[in-house]
C-alpha cells in the first residue's frame, strides 16, 4: 500500500477499468465463435461487449474530474 490519499476521480477510473475489462472479455467471447466456425452467441453477448466503450467513458470522466480538481487546487495555491 502507498501512503498517497485517494484523489477525486480515482474511483471513477477504477470502475471504468473494471467495466472496460468486462467488455473486453465479452468481446473476445463474441468473436471467438466466428473464428471457430460455430454458431454466433446471442445478442445479449454483443450488448455486453459494448461495455468496453462505457468503461472507457467512465474512466475518461474520472480523469477529467481529477484534472479539474488539480487545476482548482493550483489556482487556489497561486491566490494565497
Amino acid at each position: 500500500m502507498t501512503s498517497e490519499t485517494s484523489r477525486a476521480g480515482d474511483l471513477l477510473v477504477r470502475i471504468g477499468a473494471v467495466v472496460f475489462v468486462v467488455g473486453a472479455v465479452a468481446t473476445l467471447a463474441t468473436i471467438t465463435p466466428l473464428f471457430l466456425g460455430s454458431d454466433p452467441l446471442p445478442t445479449a453477448a454483443y450488448l455486453v461487449s459494448m461495455l468496453m466503450g462505457v468503461g472507457f467513458a467512465i474512466a475518461g470522466a474520472g480523469v477529467l474530474r481529477s484534472i479539474a480538481v488539480q487545476r482548482r487546487e493550483a489556482r487556489e495555491a497561486v491566490r494565497r
